[in-house]
């Protein structure tokens, strides 16, 4: 069985306000039931270890719709499992075939710098190892550079939460930085749809995925990646 590495933010505010944030429900639920279902094995990890922080926006009944939002949120054995994540930097990650970054905005702050994602994303690049994320999680893939030193996504076709759709928020000026351009800057090809709806882009092993709607495209397109 194969086996993917999910990898949630550990921080629960936004920047160092009391605004609350964390990850988002719809965009972990959503690729680890896709995945699960089709018989990938899947741990739920985070960066500090220990309970993963959620958004109280994502566990509004608006936001959670999607029938693997549900549940999720009804899932005991999952539920259970968020209290007591391993830390990634704990992990033996030789044993996955890749990992996926879940958003919310929480990983704006401590995705891009933390060294054990950095090491692990260059390593995974270099042995052709999936590496996905989807909304604000590609921000996690901003800190990491390729063996050849080149930024991990300098001349790939990427997405991820856009500058529009912040600003649609209102949270423009509270991120530390807006992803679109920090990923373009680092020469990513960054590619969208429109603001809210459905969008994925695959590039090799690398798999992005826009906005919470574009969860589940992400979970298709990695199992689709763990076929072949």
């Amino acid at each position: 069985m194969k086996k993917i590495l999910i990898v949630t933010t550990s921080h629960n505010k936004m920047g160092d306000s009391d605004h609350p944030t964390g990850s988002w429900v719809e965009e972990i639920a959503a690729p680890f039931y896709r995945l699960a279902d089709g018989g990938v094995a899947v741990t739920i990890a985070s960066i500090a270890g220990g309970v993963v922080p959620f958004d109280p926006n994502s566990q509004k009944p608006d936001a959670v719709k999607a029938e693997a939002a549900q549940r999720f949120l009804k899932d005991s054995a999952v539920q259970a499992a968020l209290q007591t994540t391993p830390a990634l930097a704990s992990l033996n990650v030789d044993e996955f075939a890749g990992i996926f970054l879940p958003g919310g905005h929480g990983v704006m702050w401590d995705l891009p710098e933390n060294k054990a994602l950095a090491d692990l994303l260059k390593t995974y690049d270099t042995e052709g190892k999936i590496i996905a994320a989807v909304c604000h999680g590609p921000a996690g893939l901003t800190g990491a550079v390729r063996a050849d030193g080149k930024p991990l996504v300098a001349g790939r076709k990427v997405t991820g939460f856009t500058d529009a759709e912040e600003k649609a928020v209102g949270l423009d000026h509270v991120v530390w930085r807006l992803l679109q351009a920090r990923q373009r800057a680092l020469g990513g090809v960054f590619e969208s749809g429109g603001d809210w709806q459905p969008h994925a882009v695959r590039d090799g092993h690398l798999i992005t995925g826009q906005n919470p709607m574009s969860s589940e495209l992400v979970g298709e397109q990695i199992l689709a990646a763990l076929q072949v």
